[in-house]
């Protein structure tokens, strides 16, 4: 299973602004069923950078996400990423080859988010 295609897909949507409200638009348009998942996060990065005085946390929270809409906005590359996790949680073989296509997966999905 390769991290590449045979050619040029385009994504369901464009890449957006690295804001919470636009990856929330993004998420809702790709996969509205991980708002609640997204909202939960958010409002604890939010909790925890009140607390900690640091924007640590919502930086770690639009990472995230960017990441996972960079990666969800390409159906083929998410569907690899799950059979590529689901070797990994099996555990029926050596998931060192599927652990390097997801890290190449998450590499890439970063640099297309210009994380």
């Amino acid at each position: 299973m390769s991290a590449q295609t045979d050619g040029p897909i385009e994504p369901l949507i464009p890449m957006p602004e690295l804001t919470p409200d636009a990856l929330r638009a993004a998420v809702a348009r790709i996969a509205p069923s991980r708002i609640p998942a997204l909202t939960q996060h958010l409002f604890e990065a939010t909790t925890n950078a009140q607390q900690t005085q640091s924007l640590a946390p919502l930086r770690a929270f639009v990472h995230s996400w960017a990441v996972f809409v960079a990666i969800q906005r390409h159906p083929e590359c998410a569907a690899c990423l799950r059979e590529l996790e689901r070797i990994v949680d099996a555990g029926e073989q050596d998931p060192a080859a599927a652990i390097t296509e997801i890290q190449a997966i998450r590499e890439t999905a970063e640099a297309e988010a210009g994380l």
